[in-house]
């Protein structure tokens, strides 16, 4: 299995519901370095897994919808506590979407097979979500 990662970061505030999280339950910032890896079997005819430079401006993208928001305030995150787990989830979907959509040009839509997200909150804490691209 072949695979390319692109990465970037992305600033968020948030707040979590639960005594789980403790003062995390109040307002805070949080700072996530995020990678995105795809898979697939074969190289493309160009020997590549998908233009990486394409995939770094799709990764920028779908953060720049949360990118120094309080996410608390958005509709789309309505009654769902945003956690590291959660937003590797969300920003899996909006990535993979675009790649179906071929925001990634080549065989790219047809080809990559999985990809994981990895959200680093810091160096000795993250989590990903890794799943199939269809």
């Amino acid at each position: 299995m072949f695979s390319v990662a692109v990465s970037d970061s992305v600033m968020i505030a948030h707040s979590f519901e639960g005594e789980i999280f403790g003062p995390a339950q109040n307002l805070h910032g949080a700072t996530y370095v995020v990678e995105v890896e795809m898979e697939r079997e074969r190289l493309s005819p160009e020997g590549i897994v998908a233009d990486i430079g394409r995939a770094a401006s799709l990764l920028k993208e779908v953060l720049g919808a949360i990118g120094y928001r309080n996410l608390d305030d958005m509709p789309e995150f309505a009654g769902i506590n945003t956690t590291t787990e959660y937003l590797s989830f969300w920003v899996f979907q909006r990535f993979r979407d675009g790649i179906l959509k071929g925001r990634l040009e080549g065989d790219a839509a047809e080809s990559v097979s999985a990809m994981t997200v990895t959200l680093r909150e810091k160096p000795d804490a993250w989590a990903r979500y890794r799943g199939p691209l269809r």
